[in-house]
């Protein structure tokens, strides 16, 4: 067998596509390796949307243009290959600087790597970065089953949203949903090898509009033709053996009726949503395009909660955006304050070329932007730990899925993705995996929470 490594940078869209290249590469003789020294083919599967991700990539080629070659000098040919975001916008630039990368390939590419590595094994320089016709899921070969407990499942791709800060768009192209039976499909085919959790993927995962399976029952809304992902969620939350439900990433602009719904109505849907904000002023959010306003993304958050009282919020933050004035950010602050988050993610802006923000004349200077990230993470950091110190002496349902830090120890997520300990001793660990069990939580940490292994059932209302 020929081994392949794949490095993986970014999103969970990311982290899916990378385990879809191994599967499309099995049929070709690859199997997975831990190290790229030991590999006759290395891929870096890219991400553009932080912070000086191009020179990050360039950095990891240098080295590992150092292992191919010494690879080449022990008689073995190893083969690198770029994908990604970063892939589909510097592709030509990336030959160019780094003319030893044999294949350079965009998002909606892979399913083609096979053929693309025949041609650079026989010594063509390949790059494709095109937008096919045909979406990449419609060849795909059968997921394989590798053990998980937990699983990734790619329902919607692409983004017609042109937010002024964001590449996604010119990346990963227009938006499109899969049709439905083909994720109920993956859905079940995951299941049946053991997994009990899923996460529904996309760019804007709630604009899901995917193509209804025949087999529905006419009378819907969207009659036949169209699934929204609240129906979606709804079919998948009948498949035997699938415990639990989440998605992300969410836009404010497209969280339905029948989504909110869901969260109330469907036990598997995790009451956990990552609901980006990015900013609590309007007139940023104009800026930035976002197409909603601080008063409607309160109201959604309302509706959620109103919906389903346990739920919590997680979000996304950008300050610094250009034009952002100390009274921008002092909105942002408190809107952070009023809605109360149990995770948030916050980062300065920086320029992607080709965004219409980076070509603004009002960029705001590094160091304000350091400040006021401070000033914001301080905010955000208390807020989790609050909602995680909440959580002890509660009992909570967690799965779990890897070892922990210590011997003796196991890990696992909570219902909302918070990481929580157990450590039932060398003999006990192990069979804790991949099963979901309840636990009182003893101790609330800044990221993640602890306990033992609990006897009755979870209590019901969230912190």
């Amino acid at each position: 067998m020929k081994k392949l490594f794949i490095k993986t940078y970014g999103c969970q869209m990311n982290v899916y596509d990378s385990a879809r290249m191994a599967d499309v590469l099995a049929p070709a003789g690859f199997e997975m390796t831990a190290a790229p020294e030991a590999a006759d083919l290395v891929i870096l599967n890219t991400c553009h949307i932080r912070e000086k991700a191009a020179e990050k990539v360039y950095s990891e080629l240098g080295r590992l243009r150092a292992i191919k070659a010494a690879a080449a000098g022990r008689g073995r040919t190893m083969l690198i290959g770029v994908g990604g975001c970063v892939a589909q916008a510097e592709g030509e630039e990336m030959q160019h600087r780094a003319p030893f990368v044999d294949i350079v390939f965009g998002p909606q590419n892979y399913q083609d790597l096979a053929q693309m590595v025949e041609d650079a094994a026989r010594g063509t320089a390949v790059l494709k970065t095109e937008f096919p016709a045909r979406p990449k899921f419609d060849s795909l070969p059968e997921r394989r089953r590798q053990g998980q407990t937990a699983a990734f499942i790619s329902v919607q791709e692409g983004c017609d949203k042109f937010c002024t800060f964001c590449v996604v768009p010119y990346t990963r192209g227009a938006e499109y949903s899969r049709p439905a039976a083909d994720i109920i499909a993956e859905a079940r085919a995951v299941v049946a090898g053991g997994v009990s959790e899923i996460t529904l993927l996309g760019q804007n995962v709630n604009a899901y509009h995917g193509a209804a399976p025949s087999r529905t029952a006419p009378g819907s809304a969207l009659g036949q033709r169209e699934w929204g992902l609240g129906r979606l969620i709804r079919d998948l939350a009948g498949i035997d053996g699938l415990a639990r439900i989440r998605y992300t990433t969410s836009h404010p602009s497209d969280m339905d009726d029948d989504l909110i719904a869901a969260h109330g109505e469907v036990e598997a849907l995790m009451p956990h949503l990552h609901l980006p904000v990015q900013s609590g002023s309007d007139r940023v959010l104009a800026a930035m395009n976002r197409r909603y306003t601080v008063d409607q993304y309160t109201s959604v958050a309302e509706r959620l909660r109103a919906a389903r009282p346990d739920i919590a919020l997680s979000s996304d933050f950008i300050v610094g955006f250009p034009g952002e004035s100390d009274s921008d950010f002092e909105a942002t602050l408190d809107l952070a304050r009023r809605l109360g988050y149990a995770q948030a993610y916050s980062f300065k802006y920086s320029a992607r070329p080709g965004t219409p923000a980076a070509e603004r004349p009002d960029q705001v200077p590094e160091d304000v932007k350091s400040a006021r990230l401070t000033r914001l993470q301080t905010e955000l950091k208390s807020q989790a730990r609050t909602f995680n110190e909440a959580c002890v002496g509660r009992v909570m349902d967690v799965l779990f899925d890897r070892p922990g830090r210590y011997r003796g120890q196991m890990a696992g997520r909570s219902p909302y993705l918070q990481a929580v300990h157990v450590t039932p001793g060398d003999g006990e660990a192990q069979a804790l995996r991949g099963r979901i069990l309840p636990v009182r939580i003893t101790e609330g940490h800044a990221n993640s929470l602890a306990g033992t292994l609990a006897e009755r059932a979870p209590l019901g209302a969230g912190p």
